[in-house]
């Protein structure tokens, strides 16, 4: 029998919570201190160091040298589960790439997880100045082209949980910004310049499941001074072609 103790107010386990807290720290860093660990969740040294060690035995991260710790490779056995299904590794990848060659951008994929999106594949573009896509990264939904798309077509009222929950800029108008969602819907993509950074642009559009629900963005992003007019509609159309593309083989 679990004791009473060991469980949250919501009914969760609060030493796996603390573990899983201790491993979301490598994502800000690849090499991390115990220390710097402890203050990054709020937890006692030594209550950090029993999850470390309990992660190490299991092999979810590995100690260098002193009391500096990194990410284990059983992280990497779990993780490789989301690559083995075929159409993932047969349609996704090479629809990105070809998209990639076609336009010669960087090509994104987000998710969403909570209130965020995180991007779980790219395929960088083949200029010299080009956009670098960390996979893992993680960002706001309210703001650029994926997080717009993601949001757009989430059918839970999370627009509305963000602002109740204070997660929306004071910058950001709700009533204007539910119509650009609308259009977003209408036209089956979304465009942005320099909102999350200053100099670059996104086109994104909708992967959807069999039910017609999101489930991912494909995102094309560069130098804002390559979207000019003429390319953009390229963008446009190539990210809109293979995100259904994506759509109709990818078994979500």
């Amino acid at each position: 029998m679990m004791n009473q103790e060991a469980t949250t107010e919501k009914g969760t386990v609060r030493a796996v919570e603390r573990a899983l807290d201790v491993l979301l720290c490598f994502r800000a860093k690849d090499d991390l201190g115990l220390t710097e660990i402890s203050k990054m969740v709020g937890l006692h040294k030594s209550t950090v160091h029993r999850l470390l060690a309990t992660l190490e035995t299991r092999g979810f991260v590995r100690r260098e040298q002193g009391d500096r710790y990194r990410i284990g490779w059983s992280i990497l056995e779990l993780t490789t589960g989301i690559y083995r299904s075929g159409d993932f590794s047969t349609v996704v990848f090479p629809e990105m790439t070809a998209l990639r060659d076609r336009i010669g951008e960087t090509v994104s994929l987000y998710v969403r997880t909570g209130y965020e999106r995180i991007r779980i594949q790219a395929v960088e573009g083949i200029h010299a100045v080009r956009r670098v896509a960390n996979i893992g990264l993680r960002f706001p939904l309210y703001v650029g082209a994926s997080g717009k798309v993601l949001l757009a077509y989430c059918e839970e009222p999370l627009l509305a949980r963000m602002e109740e929950e204070g997660l929306l800029p004071d910058n950001i108008d709700r009533i204007d910004f539910e119509h650009q969602l609308e259009d977003i819907r209408h036209c089956g993509h979304a465009v942005t310049f320099e909102e999350r950074e200053t100099g670059a642009a996104a086109v994104a559009a909708p992967i959807l499941n069999r039910h017609n629900q999101v489930t991912a963005a494909l995102s094309v992003s560069g130098p804002v001074d390559r979207f000019n007019e003429a390319n953009l509609k390229l963008f446009i159309e190539a990210c809109v072609e293979s995100a259904k593309l994506i759509s109709k083989g990818f078994p979500f």
